[in-house]
C-alpha cells in the first residue's frame, strides 16, 4: 500500500490507523532517513494503541516503553553497529513481552525481524510531503 502524506499530522494519522489494528506481538519495521517521519508515524501508532503518553525518539536510550492496553516498545537503531547489539539489549525478550515493537532505522538490523513484520518505508518527497510504502501482514 502506498500513501502520500502532506504534513506531519497526516503522517501521524496514518500511524494511528495502523496502530488501531495492531495486537500483542506485532512488529513494525520503519525505514527512512533523518526527518522522514518515522517518529511522527510512531506517535500515531501509540495513539492508535490507546497510549496517551508523549512519544519521543529513543535515539540515546535505544528503546522507550509506553504502557497501555497493549504496550509499545519504540526502538531506535541509529546508534547500533550490528544486529548483535540489538540482541544484547534483549530484543528477544521484548518480542516475548506481548507488546508492539516499532523499530526506527530498521535498515541497520535487517535480519532481526520475525516473519509477519510490517514494513513501512518512508521517502521524502519535499519539505512536508512523504511517500509511505507499507507492506507485510497488515491488519484488516
Amino acid at each position: 500500500m502506498t500513501i502520500i502524506t502532506n504534513n506531519e499530522f497526516e503522517t501521524m494519522c496514518e500511524g494511528e490507523k495502523l496502530g488501531r489494528g495492531l495486537h500483542s506481538g506485532s512488529v513494525v519495521a520503519l525505514y527512512g532517513g533523518l526527518g522522514a517521519g518515522k517518529t511522527a508515524f510512531t506517535r500515531g501508532l501509540a495513539k492508535g494503541l490507546g497510549i496517551e503518553s508523549a512519544v519521543s525518539s529513543p535515539t540515546f536510550a535505544i528503546v522507550n516503553e509506553y504502557h497501555g492496553k497493549v504496550p509499545l516498545f519504540h526502538f531506535d537503531m541509529y546508534r547500533l553497529e550490528s544486529e548483535t547489539e540489538l540482541f544484547d539489549i534483549g530484543w528477544d525478550d521484548y518480542l516475548d513481552r506481548g507488546g508492539v515493537c516499532a523499530v526506527e532505522w530498521s535498515e541497520k538490523v535487517p535480519g532481526a525481524f520475525p516473519s509477519g513484520t510490517i514494513v513501512v518505508k518512508f521517502e521524502i518527497i519535499d519539505e512536508n510531503s512523504r511517500r509511505l510504502e507499507i507492506t507485510g501482514d497488515l491488519p484488516c
